[in-house]
């Protein structure tokens, strides 16, 4: 599942691309499952509308779109700063937003085709259906908080007596957002903490540690276009290259790259995690 460096890199591109275009027309296909919004909703919302932006919010794809305020409701920082309308995405595993012709094959398993007033396509294409369409008139809040806007001194409280895993903790969306298992591990890494942790173990040099290690593991993951696991392109269709820069994911049973001791693999709430059993404790 693409995760928040994969999102930040496919909303930079969509927004460069789509921002300030009109949505002319939408056709919906006749699967359900990828609707959180009724069908008719997401129509009427969409059509005639102009694309503001195009942000983040943990791993979902916002479209802030051109129209009357809506009514006052607090949000975190996912809403739009004028209460218009919202266009949300989810990708899910195997979503792609695609930017095209109109003269572009429409590939199987095409859900969403949003004809833009400037004659091209914004096309949702997803094989496995987890990803999710949805539209909001009162502002997205997806709940927990931006790893990459979180103070250090908010992120050591998200986990100070936390009797579960670190690496759980750290995958808990309603904590920090869009933190997901490939950059958990990555972080906790170079923090050099074990994902078997307890959270509540860690000291405040622990976590400051791990505060920095997040902040900096996705930061290069951003500035190299993800990681390009299984079916992830951005909105160019190109690969990340973060993955020539993993330290331990996916790396069970290699030398650890700064000890040279077998990386190990355990399971945790059903999620591979991967960790030296030397340069963490």
């Amino acid at each position: 599942m693409p995760e928040l460096p994969e999102v930040e890199t496919i909303v930079q591109g969509l927004d460069k691309r789509v921002r300030g275009d009109t949505i002319d027309s939408v056709w919906i296909g006749s699967k359900k499952q990828p609707l959180k919004s009724p069908a008719v909703k997401i129509v009427s919302i969409l059509e005639g509308k102009r694309i503001l932006r195009v942000h983040r919010a943990g791993k979902h794809i916002v479209f802030d779109l051109e129209g009357e305020p809506a009514k006052k409701k607090k949000t975190r920082h996912a809403a739009s700063p004028h209460g218009q309308a919202q266009w949300i995405v989810h990708l899910g595993m195997t979503g792609r937003m695609v930017v095209c012709e109109p003269s572009a094959e429409v590939v199987k398993h095409t859900h969403l085709v949003a004809k833009l007033a400037s004659g091209r396509e914004l096309r949702f294409v997803d094989p496995r259906m987890f990803g999710k369409l949805s539209v909001h008139t009162a502002g997205f809040d997806p709940g927990g908080l931006e790893p990459l806007e979180v103070s250090e001194e908010d992120f050591i409280k998200l986990f100070r007596g936390r009797k579960t895993p670190i690496k759980s903790a750290l995958l808990n969306q309603k904590l920090l957002r869009g933190v997901g298992n490939i950059y958990a591990d990555e972080s906790l890494f170079r923090a050099g903490i074990r994902p078997r942790r307890q959270a509540a173990s860690l000291t405040r040099a622990d976590l400051h540690r791990l505060y920095g290690a997040v902040q900096e593991v996705l930061r290069e993951a951003i500035a190299l276009g993800g990681s390009s696991i299984s079916d992830y392109v951005d909105a160019d269709g190109e690969e990340g290259f973060f993955q020539f820069q993993h330290r331990v994911y996916g790396r069970e049973g290699e030398p650890c790259l700064v000890c040279r001791t077998a990386v190990k693999r355990v399971v945790l709430a059903g999620r591979s995690s991967h960790y030296c059993s030397k340069c963490q404790k």
